[in-house]
């Protein structure tokens, strides 16, 4: 029996060996490309800005506060590698009216051109005991957190689906994998991001447009210090059991994953084994997000019996 599942394995690997260059997509080249980030005047969004730039793109930066968006434009034009690149800046809060995001987001498409990329990284963050957060943190969260990326979503994907090309891309978390203690209202708003990527990805992928869902582990940021500020102690240990990220690593793999067309991007050694002991029947886009998903096969089987 055993040896007969153990054939089954090498034969389902030598078949997605074979098979991977028609389910994997083209990359997507961030030279001349549009890439649009909320949330990208300070840590993981900004980062991930500077990583695009890098690369040639010309970037529209979308945050709420006009001084951060301004200092976060500087250092990124640092960054150029020619002299047509352009950072435009635009300040407006993504979670609160679509026609408003609509709207910005036509602005930077008369300006920069369609929107190759999109890089949902607005988001907030908050800890603390079920019983003990304000009841009205619960909504504003979602709305962050989950609407804060709906919306520049549904403002790009009309067009991205008309050139039959375009990355979106959500950055949830490792709590938005697992629930944790002190994350009752924060870990939901995360866990819906990839129910709508998951279900995003099943819809656009005709059109050739595919979707990235990130999961970042703890990460040196502002947004992090702050976080840390509320944090319960039981929610402090569990954070203590692993490193804390720098923005511009995890900044890093995401714009890797994003170009590249992989449905799950995580960071080191810990995420990848989060990440394939999480991964459901997410959407597979490459060999390893397809060996994850075999691998625990049997287990989900005998779960159901």
């Amino acid at each position: 029996m055993l040896l007969l599942v153990a054939a089954f394995l090498v034969a389902f690997v030598l078949l997605l060996y074979m098979v991977s260059p028609l389910i994997s997509p083209k990359p997507l080249k961030l030279a001349g490309a549009h890439v649009v980030v909320t949330g990208g005047s300070s840590g993981i969004g900004k980062c991930i800005a500077i990583e695009c730039f890098k690369q040639g793109a010309f970037i529209t930066l979308v945050a709420r506060d006009e001084a951060k968006l301004v200092q976060a434009k500087k250092e990124i034009e640092k960054h150029s590698v020619n002299d047509k690149q352009v950072v435009l800046c635009i300040s407006v809060d993504v979670s609160k009216e679509y026609r408003q995001v609509e709207n910005v987001i036509k602005q930077a498409q008369e300006k920069l051109g369609p929107v190759d990329m999109l890089v949902n990284c607005a988001g907030t963050s908050l800890s603390g005991k079920f019983e003990e957060i304000e009841i009205d943190r619960f909504a504003r969260l979602m709305e962050v957190n989950y609407l804060g990326s709906v919306y520049p979503s549904r403002a790009v994907i009309s067009t991205m689906k008309e050139r039959r090309m375009g990355r979106i891309v959500f950055i949830s978390s490792q709590a938005g994998q697992l629930g944790l203690f002190g994350y009752t209202a924060y870990s939901p708003t995360k866990f819906a991001l990839r129910g709508l990527a998951e279900s995003l990805q099943m819809e656009v992928k005709p059109y050739n447009v595919y979707v990235t869902v990130a999961y970042p582990p703890d990460t040196d940021t502002p947004g992090f210090t702050e976080e840390n500020k509320s944090k319960p102690l039981e929610t402090k240990l569990i954070s203590e059991t692993s490193s804390l990220c720098q923005a511009d690593q995890v900044a890093r793999v995401i714009v890797k994953d994003a170009v590249q067309g992989n449905f799950n991007s995580s960071v080191g050694s810990d995420g990848y084994m989060l990440s394939s002991l999480t991964c459901g029947m997410s959407p597979v886009t490459t060999i390893t997000e397809g060996l994850q998903q075999v691998r625990h096969a049997p287990n989900e089987k005998q779960d159901l019996v």
